[in-house]
């Protein structure tokens, strides 16, 4: 696209995965860019969302947040994802394109009892609706039920050539069942199932163990240096 956009800069603030760093964001500010076209060719460039704002790092210091997406096609699981899926063959997985009210249940029980040091600590139901649903472009939600239970949701955005993983919640109960990998897992498979290209899994921090599990999804792509580099490699 070789138009002009309007883009900002946020001031520099603690970081929230390296503590010895600080956070600059690179925000989407044009309105041209609010629409699903311009959305997942964002997404090709780094960019991801939380709520309506598009943003990608933009630290002075430090490169570490690296965008990863996986080649859905060429996507093998490995000895390990095979096990979980047939350890979790008993969950159903449905697929709603609405945000239902048994959801928000859900979502507070896991931020307040898995995530209690974390930045969303306590959950409450406005940023539940800011953060993880947007007009930017569709959603899904992959359910996870437990015969009747319902144990995860993955919040998942629809673009034009794949599908990007916003953010997923279970029930800490079910945590030794590894949702969040199973969840991917689905993601992936579900992805295919659209003839979609890509699944975007946001950023890589290999310095930060809650955000360094993304690369072991292959094939994936990591953008560094605004160069998707392929990475085949188990």
């Amino acid at each position: 696209m070789s138009e002009n956009y309007q883009l900002g800069v946020t001031k520099s603030f603690p970081c929230n995965y390296l503590p010895d760093e600080e956070e600059r964001l690179l925000v989407a500010t044009d309105l041209r860019l609010q629409n699903s076209e311009r959305y997942t060719w964002l997404m090709t460039q780094g960019f991801r969302r939380s709520g309506d704002q598009i943003y990608r790092p933009h630290c002075i210091n430090c490169s570490e947040c690296q965008s990863i997406r996986v080649l859905v096609d060429q996507f093998t699981a490995s000895r390990s994802q095979k096990r979980l899926l047939k350890k979790n063959s008993e969950f159903t997985c449905y697929i709603s394109k609405k945000n239902k009210a048994d959801y928000y249940p859900l979502y507070e029980e896991y931020i307040n009892k898995i995530h209690r040091d974390g930045s969303m600590y306590p959950a409450d139901k406005s940023q539940f609706a800011s953060f993880l649903t947007s007009k930017l472009t569709d959603q899904i939600f992959i359910e996870l039920w437990h015969n009747e239970k319902l144990i995860s949701v993955a919040v998942t955005d629809l673009l034009s050539n794949a599908f990007s993983a916003v953010y997923t919640f279970y029930s800490p109960e079910y945590r030794p069942s590894a949702l969040g990998v199973f969840s991917i897992l689905k993601q992936i498979e579900i992805a295919k199932s659209f003839k979609k290209e890509f699944l975007y899994l946001g950023y890589q921090i290999d310095g930060c163990t809650k955000m360094n599990y993304k690369d072991r999804y292959f094939p994936f792509e990591k953008l560094k240096n605004n160069i998707w580099v392929y990475n085949k490699n188990k």
